[in-house]
């Protein structure tokens, strides 16, 4: 089964606690805290692997964990930190932030290795806490949380040509022809459902991929059909091989043929026309096809055509020579917007994007207020709050963040409930 798109939630592993801990050795006076940090969480990694041709393995993986981090032991002692989760997926991999739509990692090269969810950072041990007004610190920080976050992972065919054009025209027959590949071919009206790969040999010496694509239909570009599906495989393919059917055999329009295929390129989001394209006229053994070929050529005067049948490997010759020689000249498309496009033309691009406020204060009303924000509710997930020492650091770390006087600010008065990561708090004016 061909899997080209799936849905996973990936988590990262937690850092590990860092422990409160203190040195009591018989001859070593004033020994002093010697607790030892977590160990860092595990990463999920994707790494790319040639082996594999499908996102099958992941379809019914719903969850990736990665390992938690070793808590702190005696004697300023690390703990072990958490092994990465790698995740192996084939060539042509695009992994997406599901909610954003943001591009994470694009897996193109054999071994490649990207993280796609940090794992949380260890806590620190007593012993990072020890000063001359505290020698005998009580409190050690909690590991960090790893990222956690859904992902769409999309395969998208690593091909250096593309065949496209309507069902039944003739693609796998001439992917069978030209190169080892297998793909299944029958008499009857039929598509292609998945998109098959083969290594073709130019009589040069020279070669190059070759993907037959599921064939396409009008407004496949708005997601008639399977449209999205079978234009998401052609993104990669450097020139574009357009078979059209002049023997009409079926009674369409081969003229029709390829100004509605045309369309749908031109309207999907990649720029698809703006690859070189190769006009095959396939079918030139059938009754009406030199006619068809002349209405073509008097329609389309500027346009290449290389006439071919290729059940029975007449005219290929040509075709693949000229597909190598652009190959040559042709660079790779990178899968961007315009804007980022034009912008990494000369090297690496950088985008202004304001800092995220440390918190925000929420008035829930009924003397009810909430605190939120990336940076508060990592370091009120990394704070132990288990005595009175604990309380008192995290209180003078809020009111160095500016928490005190924002809430002033705001409104709150004394007494008021002031609610963190769902835990609730009484504000003391």
């Amino acid at each position: 089964m061909f899997v080209d798109r799936v849905k996973l939630h990936v988590k990262a592993g937690k850092g590990g606690d860092g422990i409160v801990a203190f040195r009591r050795e018989k001859y070593v006076a004033y020994g002093g805290p010697s607790g030892g940090d977590g160990g860092n969480g595990g990463n999920v990694v994707f790494m790319v692997d040639e082996g594999r041709t499908t996102l099958l393995d992941l379809r019914y993986q719903k969850k990736v964990l990665a390992e938690n981090g070793g808590n702190g032991k005696t004697k300023k002692m690390h703990g072990a930190s958490g092994n990465d989760m790698i995740v192996k997926v084939p060539q042509g991999t695009i992994v997406k932030d599901a909610k954003t739509g943001r591009m994470i990692a694009d897996l193109t090269r054999h071994g490649q290795k990207e993280i796609i969810a940090r794992g949380g950072k260890g806590g620190r041990g007593n012993f990072h806490f020890k000063s001359s007004k505290n020698t005998a610190p009580q409190y050690s920080e909690l590991g960090a949380p790893g990222e956690e976050l859904d992902i769409q992972v999309e395969l998208k065919v690593l091909a250096d040509v593309g065949l496209v054009g309507f069902p039944s025209v003739g693609k796998s027959t001439l992917l069978s022809v030209v190169s080892k590949a297998r793909p299944e071919i029958a008499e009857y009206h039929f598509t292609t459902i998945a998109p098959n790969l083969g290594m073709v040999q130019v009589p040069d010496g020279r070669s190059f991929v070759m993907a037959d694509l599921p064939g396409l239909i009008e407004g496949a570009s708005q997601g008639k059909g399977l449209g999205h599906q079978f234009l998401r495989h052609i993104e990669r393919c450097r020139v574009i091989l357009h078979v059209v059917d002049m023997g009409a055999n079926d009674g369409r329009d081969p003229l029709e043929d390829y100004r509605i295929i045309n369309e749908e390129l031109a309207n999907y989001e990649y720029r698809l026309m703006e690859r070189p394209q190769i006009v095959l006229a396939n079918k030139m053994d059938l009754e009406h096809a030199e006619e068809n070929l002349k209405r073509f050529k008097e329609a389309y005067p500027d346009v290449e055509v290389f006439e071919t049948t290729t059940i029975i490997a007449e005219g290929l010759e040509p075709v693949l020579y000229r597909a190598a020689d652009l190959l040559e000249t042709t660079p790779q498309f990178p899968l961007y917007n315009d804007e980022e496009v034009d912008a990494q033309a000369e090297g690496v691009l950088y985008k202004f994007e304001p800092e995220a406020p440390a918190f925000e204060v929420r008035n829930l009303g009924n003397g009810q207020w909430e605190l939120v924000g990336e940076e508060l509710e990592r370091s009120f997930k990394m704070s132990k709050l288990n005595n009175e020492e604990d309380f008192m650091r995290f209180a003078r770390k809020m009111r160095k963040m500016g928490i005190d006087e924002a809430l002033r600010n705001a409104g709150c008065q004394d007494g008021d409930i002031v609610c963190i990561c769902d835990i609730e708090f009484e504000f003391i004016d």
